[in-house]
């Protein structure tokens, strides 16, 4: 039930999974918004505060999902699947993966640019990393922004391609990340 099976996701995989994907819609969404926030904002200070201490979270449950993928069993693809879809969300799936870590590293070194710690929620403080580099805050910025726009399209070809298999294809694959089911039928999945 918490662990995937060969036809099945378990719950923790699945919870990681819809609970990144909406944390990565929020920051995306609240990025853009407090951009958009002058100096008089009441939010110019705690709008980023919020951002970079749930982008540390998502940084670390991604971290997590990445270690329990790495010990549970491996989810087989459909048999219906082709060789270049499969191909397609093998390199989308690794995409998105390195493209969380680069925006968590990317926002460290902006927050961190001027020698002052990282704060996560006032809990604690990740000191801050002197990396020589010219500009950084403004540089990592460019970059941060860039990942930022390259992980929402892949986010949303990955949208797509499960609406085309639940829509079009009529297979299971999205129906295997929404519920964890205990016992699989044979052949496709329902």
């Amino acid at each position: 039930m918490w662990r995937n099976t060969p036809n099945y996701y378990g719950l923790i995989h699945i919870g990681l999974h819809w609970l990144i994907a909406l944390a990565v819609l929020g920051l995306f969404a609240l990025g853009l918004w407090m951009t958009q926030l002058d100096y008089y904002s009441p939010y110019y200070r705690s709008a980023p505060d919020l951002h970079r201490s749930i982008g540390v979270l998502v940084v670390t449950a991604m971290l997590f999902r990445f270690a329990w993928k790495l010990f549970n069993p491996t989810v087989q693809p459909l048999q219906t699947h082709r060789i270049w879809e499969l191909w397609l969300a093998h390199i989308a799936h690794a995409l998105m993966y390195l493209l969380v870590i680069a925006l968590g590293v990317s926002g460290y070194m902006i927050t961190t640019a001027h020698g002052q710690p990282l704060m996560i929620f006032d809990w604690f403080a990740l000191p801050a990393i002197n990396f020589g580099i010219e500009y950084q805050e403004e540089v990592a910025g460019d970059w941060h922004e860039r990942f930022a726009w390259g992980l929402i399209a892949l986010v949303g070809l990955h949208l797509l391609g499960a609406l085309k298999h639940h829509l079009i294809d009529k297979d299971s694959t999205l129906k295997r990340m929404l519920s964890y089911k205990k016992n699989p039928v044979k052949g496709d999945l329902p």
